[in-house]
């Protein structure tokens, strides 16, 4: 059991930049460092995190959690459908197949929720009852769950995804109709599965995305993440429907308190620079994350071992 002295002491030996390994074709994201390898690619996901369309902080153990938790779900969804992965050397790291990528995410909500501009929720409470080619009833209201799960699909961009319907990803070629028909099968069968496993774990798997694209053979396989806590939204199941019944929000597990910090003590948006996170504030992230992790999978958080991630990433990447 990691607990939150643990993770203390770990607050200054977060995995932040992996550059210095000095591997080809380095691109940095917001949370994971890529590197093109020929015909693989090395994911290594770090501690960073980020809100805001930019990064925040570092959290303790977060990229092993989140690395760990897609390892988890690749593994469990293989016979559904084949995913990117060839490896995991490193318990922050994923060695995986190159592929030609779908320019579109597969979003799966299972229920009527969100806080956004761009969510479910927000566009039906406005009045929208069609989502992206879903014709919706009236009279829901809000966190309720839908019939059936739905796909609300957005084009992936690196300023800012968009909505986009199935007809419009066929039309503006992004997709044929069947690779979006084959696509948004496999999308369906994997949410429907976490949704089972995650039942089975006492959580509800309310929304989440999948990113999918074509091997050499031309194949659809899953890449990217799967069911993370930072590409899904958990609620807990056991508390789920009095609160519900009774109008109040979902009991969950999020890093959302450690946004409203930042919104609360500077303008994260235009602030050239942010304050420092309290070490109290990443602490209890990370003993979310460390939490949800042995909720989904079942299993206790082991942490790696050793003072520098750096050191122990050099070691296990020896050879690939």
């Amino acid at each position: 059991m990691v607990n939150k002295d643990t993770i203390r002491k770990n607050l200054s030996s977060c995995l932040t930049d992996t550059f210095s390994l000095n591997l080809p074709g380095g691109k940095r994201g917001k949370v994971r460092d890529s590197y093109d390898l020929g015909d693989r690619i090395l994911l290594i996901t770090t501690d960073r995190q980020s809100a805001f369309d930019r990064v925040l902080t570092s959290v303790p153990f977060k990229g092993q959690v989140l690395n760990q938790v897609s390892a988890f779900w690749f593994e469990n969804t293989s016979d559904i459908v084949p995913n990117h992965v060839i490896s995991i050397p490193d318990p922050n790291a994923t060695l995986a197949v190159k592929c030609d990528v779908f320019p579109v995410e597969f979003i799966v909500r299972g229920y009527l929720t969100g806080s956004t501009s761009t969510s479910a929720w927000t566009l039906y409470s406005s009045g929208s009852r069609n989502i992206c080619g879903n014709e919706l009833p009236d009279g829901m209201v809000k966190n309720q769950r839908f019939p059936e799960p739905i796909i609300t699909p957005t084009t992936k961009s690196e300023v800012h995804d968009e909505s986009i319907t199935p007809e419009g990803i066929v039309s503006e070629g992004l997709m044929t109709a069947d690779e979006w028909n084959r696509a948004s099968d496999i999308a369906m069968k994997l949410f429907k599965r976490g949704v089972k496993i995650a039942a089975e774990n006492g959580l509800i798997l309310v929304d989440t995305k999948y990113e999918l694209g074509k091997n050499d053979n031309g194949e659809i396989i899953l890449i990217d993440e799967i069911h993370t806590p930072d590409s899904s939204r958990y609620w807990i199941a056991a508390s789920y429907e009095e609160r519900f019944a009774s109008g109040r929000e979902p009991e969950n597990i999020d890093k959302e308190f450690l946004r409203l910090w930042f919104r609360d003590n500077c303008d994260p948006y235009n602030d050239e620079e942010l304050p420092a996170a309290p070490d109290d504030l990443v602490i209890e992230l990370s003993s979310r994350y460390i939490k949800l992790y042995e909720m989904i999978t079942g299993k206790e958080f082991v942490p790696a071992t050793g003072d520098d991630p750096m050191d122990r990433l050099k070691n296990n990447l020896r050879g690939i």
